[in-house]
């Protein structure tokens, strides 16, 4: 017999074309909220002003500073901004750059946050927060920064760029690939995550033969949705602290860095965790899946190596012994040697293989 503990928190989730604007009042209104900040990265302000604007009255103001990694100043300056404003709760919309920003919020004030994704990463289904300092980012789980509503539209990713597109669906499937060996899985949250990894595999080949297709679009929101319940319900391992400390310290962005390191991170995983990388294999359809998702990663033209996104060989060395000097759950044992061959392994990006 298996033994397990699994809790399921409350949460609502809304997944149709139209939603961002035609559900958010209307989630607003069921929990009772009337003075709404909206917050969202600059680029996502004109998606951020219709969804305010959908508020009507029940807008408070429309605060357009997300930052990636949300650095610990652009946190506080956005408190201070609901304060100021009255505001009762927070509305997020965007990509994880503006969920990471709405959940600082909560974090600080208590105030309940409704989510609106506009891509794939996930963190709108995790009690997970993270804030950068010093060049550092650190992150916690709080039960006051998950979303009471989630808001997902196909149509709001519409504009999302074929290359954003690929990586952060990947980022998806890696929240799914390491809840399939945390330490706290469940029968459940391994199911969710299998189905995660497979819708969203899926939808991705067909979204890059056409970006345009709603269809494909919700497919991935289906699997968005899934790998982030599942990362939401199970601690991290190494593949994610080492983006933490790749994207914290280094300042390498975040869906790209979580695309490169996941074949590396899953290989050198692989010979402690058989039992996930096959459940994996199986939702891939393959039966390699370093491979597989390394493959998949080239094909739809995502990048392949941590060179490729600015990080210096030098770097390597102190991100190896900054990851390897936390303390987390995997399956292999975490040294800084071992950190530091898949580090290179994913500075060169060839073909992953057990390190």
């Amino acid at each position: 017999m298996r033994e397990f503990v699994h809790e399921s928190p409350p949460l609502r989730v809304v997944l149709r074309a139209g939603a961002s604007v035609t559900a958010v009042p209307g989630e607003a209104e069921r929990l009772g909220l009337r003075r709404l900040l909206v917050v969202s990265g600059p680029r996502g302000a004109h998606t951020a002003r219709a969804v305010a604007d959908s508020l009507g009255d029940a807008c408070a103001g429309l605060h357009t500073e997300a930052r990636m990694h949300v650095p610990v100043e652009v946190a506080e300056r956005a408190v201070d901004v609901a304060r100021a404003a009255g505001a009762d709760g927070c509305v997020a919309v965007g990509g994880g750059s503006a969920i990471g920003l709405g959940k600082a919020i909560a974090l600080r004030t208590g105030l309940p946050l409704i989510a609106v994704p506009s891509t794939y990463s996930g963190s709108e289904m995790t009690p997970v927060w993270g804030l950068t300092e010093h060049g550092a980012k650190r992150t916690g789980r709080d039960p006051s920064v998950l979303p009471r509503s989630v808001v997902y539209d196909p149509e709001l990713t519409l504009s999302l760029p074929l290359s954003l597109t690929v990586t952060s669906g990947i980022n998806a499937v890696a929240h799914a690939a390491e809840a399939l060996y945390a330490p706290d899985t469940t029968p459940l949250v391994s199911l969710t995550a299998a189905e995660g990894a497979r819708a969203m595999t899926r939808a991705l080949p067909d979204l890059a033969a056409d970006p345009r297709d709603v269809d494909a679009r919700g497919r991935a929101l289906y699997g968005a949705w899934l790998c982030g319940t599942a990362l939401g319900a199970t601690t991290m391992g190494l593949h994610h602290k080492l983006c933490h400390v790749l994207g914290g310290t280094f300042g390498l962005p975040h869906a790209q860095t979580h695309t490169v390191v996941l074949p590396y991170a899953l290989a050198h995983n692989a010979p402690a965790a058989p039992e996930a990388l096959a459940a994996l294999g199986a939702a891939l359809d393959a039966d390699d899946a370093p491979y597989a998702l390394w493959e998949l990663s080239g094909r739809l033209g995502a990048p392949r190596s941590l060179a490729e996104l600015g990080l210096k060989e030098t770097d390597l060395a102190v991100a190896a012994a900054q990851a390897a000097g936390q303390a987390y759950p995997n399956p292999r044992e975490v040294t800084e040697e071992g950190v530091l061959a898949v580090l290179r392994a994913a500075y060169a990006g060839d073909r992953p293989s057990p390190t």
